[in-house]
């Protein structure tokens, strides 16, 4: 093989993890929906109406403050409610 098929082999192989990695990302996104209602104060994942970032909330229970659980979840939570918040936080920061 030469060194110019080695080069163009390897860099396909890239691409084709990039895209089954973007996928598994898509994926991941739609197991997990926004509960709101029974977040602890300062344990949000994102921003509220009353505050701009995750961490922020000052009181227990707000009906705004939301975490992310696994999709089928929040409605099991006595209290709790799902909403559909734009999450401003980039991907490279998001956890779980």
């Amino acid at each position: 093989m030469s060194n110019t098929n080695l080069l163009r082999a390897a860099m396909t192989s890239l691409l084709v993890l990039g895209t089954a990695a973007a996928a598994t990302n898509a994926l991941a996104d739609d197991s997990k929906e926004q509960c709101a209602g029974v977040i602890k104060a300062g344990k949000n994942d994102c921003a509220t109406n009353s505050n701009a970032c995750h961490g922020h909330v000052t009181s227990d229970a707000s009906p705004e403050a939301w975490i992310y659980v696994p999709t089928g979840t929040c409605e099991r939570i006595a209290g709790a409610h799902v909403v559909k918040v734009v999450d401003p936080t980039p991907k490279a920061q998001k956890t779980g």
